[in-house]
């Protein structure tokens, strides 16, 4: 069942076999998988209700030094960050996983074959892309269908998927908790977890809620999944046993932060109008929206010593960063029916971009939260635009005529090194519940920003050898570092390893200071490569909730 804690008589809650703390993807994945067995009494703590709050967005504020991290990157709200992601999803790459002598404390302790059932598994279950998709019978059979078929040396390809409809891990597993299988208590936010110092284990988790209540929640196991910052945050918070904080022995949690910076930088100059690249460009096919992005080949990136980053082209119209545009398209979007209608018509055809709105990265415009007077502003910003939005309709709608493309913007996506000093602290402002506010330090290093100034240079080179164009860029000069958009992607504070010593849980992610505290999500990511995370993501969760079912089993038995 569904509980809003703060408005419900209880005064004292049951005992569960295990409490899942968050309902993003990481945590309704944990359920879902779980509550098959039926065996297992399993609740969820969600911090916000079923819509979003004015409460749940003053809990979800940080403070930033360095890369700012965006409001809207996490959310108090059934389901979490999936209620605004885009959908975009990659698997990481075979780099990623290695132990790479030029990038400090690199290498998974689990191998990608490993991880590959888990990634066909979340395919199956959470509506993610699977193998066929990224490939030559999916997307990537796209290339052959542009103008030009460029070929590269030192760059390689990697595509990125999106379904056409992104999963709402709140809405599409709400089944689970309106059916009996799982309890979901909203308004539940945990302020602490609670040790037994004689055991190493966690006996419960304090809840606080919106008109002051405070709860205790026992369990026999915890899942924490709040997010790359809040994770950290938690165990942070949690100090009874160890002064520093729960599983802060070595001074580990928090550390090794990650982001993927983004942002605009460098413009493409064709040699030849193209009028369609659709593999390159981007657009809708077979239910997914997706493109191919460029990066470095692995065996180049061993030689130069670089890190995973790529770039993608988003090409250039006479309406592009028309706002007017921009909100037609995300309140099109947002239109089930009109969406309907359109994917109806567009059934099995590839339906090349036409604005870089349309799919794909989502701006700050369609995912930042907006009030009444900003919706209006919204629909006042298409006449205002008018003869853009008229233009843009007529190539997207009506003109068999393709629109001629001779200028293409790079969108640069980074992978940042693991580093110890990129972290989340506890600050001194306090939030709503008078609880320390997370400071959240981390910026790019000079091997980030070298990979990708050496990605440009290199792509230059190669786009000039084969004739399909020119770059320019002033990436090399660029002062201030120009890539610092927050990606919403909070890695690495809550690393996965072998070794107490420079990492926080295992390789069952169970914490290793307590017996019974795991931890899903991004935070467990030793590096980060370039993928959007939330696949990988869901693919360690199903293998978590495998393990858990094991564990809980035999403790059960015994």
């Amino acid at each position: 069942m569904i509980i809003d804690l703060d408005s419900s008589e209880l005064t004292e809650l049951p005992e569960y076999d295990l409490c899942i703390v968050g309902s993003g993807p990481a945590g309704a994945t944990v359920a879902a998988e779980l509550a098959e067995s039926g065996s297992l009494r399993l609740c969820v703590l969600e911090s916000g209700l079923l819509t979003t709050t004015r409460r749940g967005d003053e809990l979800r504020n940080v403070d930033s030094e360095g890369i700012y991290i965006k409001e809207y990157s996490r959310e108090r709200v059934l389901g979490g960050a999936s209620t605004t992601w885009a959908g975009l999803a990659a698997p990481l790459d075979a780099i990623d996983f290695e132990e790479r002598a030029w990038v400090e404390h690199s290498g998974w302790p689990i191998t990608r074959e490993e991880l590959l059932p888990y990634w066909r598994a979340a395919a199956e279950r959470y509506r993610f892309p699977g193998e066929e998709s990224f490939g030559e019978s999916g997307f990537r059979g796209l290339r052959a269908k542009g103008t030009v078929q460029p070929s590269w040396s030192a760059i390689t390809e990697k595509v990125f998927l999106a379904p056409s409809e992104p999963q709402n891990f709140g809405r599409e597993q709400r089944h689970l908790y309106e059916g009996g299988s799982v309890d979901a208590y909203l308004d539940a936010t945990v302020i602490e977890l609670i040790s037994d110092p004689d055991t190493k284990r966690v006996s419960a988790a304090r809840v606080k809620t919106r008109g002051g209540k405070t709860f205790e929640l026992r369990a026999r196991a915890f899942v924490i999944a709040t997010g790359g910052l809040e994770n950290a945050r938690i165990l942070l918070n949690s100090r009874d046993v160890c002064p520093r904080g729960l599983g802060n022995e070595r001074d580990q949690v928090g550390r090794w932060l990650m982001n993927h910076p983004k942002n605009y930088r460098g413009i493409l100059h064709l040699a030849e109008p193209a009028e369609d690249l659709p593999y390159y460009f981007g657009c809708m096919y077979r239910g997914f929206a997706g493109y191919g992005g460029l990066r470095f080949a692995e065996p180049v990136q061993r030689e130069r010593e670089l890190l995973n980053s790529y770039v993608r082209f988003e090409p250039l119209f006479p309406w592009s960063d028309s706002k007017g545009v921009e909100a037609l398209v995300f309140l099109v979007k947002r239109s089930a029916f009109l969406m309907r209608r359109f994917k109806a018509k567009a059934k099995g055809e590839v339906v090349s971009l036409r604005d870089y709105s349309e799919t794909g990265d989502d701006s700050d415009l369609q995912n930042a939260r907006k009030s009444f007077g900003e919706w209006i502003g919204l629909c006042l910003a298409i006449p205002l635009d008018l003869p853009k939005v008229v233009r843009y309709l007529h190539h997207r709608l009506l003109s068999r005529a393709k629109p001629k493309i001779t200028r293409v913007r790079l969108r640069n996506f980074m992978e940042m090194q693991p580093k110890a000093n990129n972290r989340v602290l506890l600050g001194e402002e306090k939030d709503a519940n008078g609880q320390p506010r997370p400071l959240v330090k981390h910026d790019c290093s000079e091997l980030d920003r070298r990979s990708m100034i050496e990605l440009h240079r290199t792509l230059a080179e190669e786009l000039e050898r084969t004739g399909f164009g020119r770059l320019e860029s002033d990436l090399a000069t660029a002062d201030p570092w120009p890539i610092t958009q927050d990606a919403s992607h909070h890695l690495g504070t809550t690393r996965m390893g072998a070794d107490p010593a420079t990492s926080v849980v295992d390789t069952d992610l169970r914490l290793h200071g307590a017996e019974n505290v795991y931890l899903a999500g991004g935070s467990v990511f030793p590096t980060s490569g370039c993928a959007n995370p939330t696949f990988t993501i869901v693919a360690l969760s199903i293998r978590l909730a495998r393990h858990l079912r094991g564990v809980l089993d035999r403790e059960e038995g015994s």
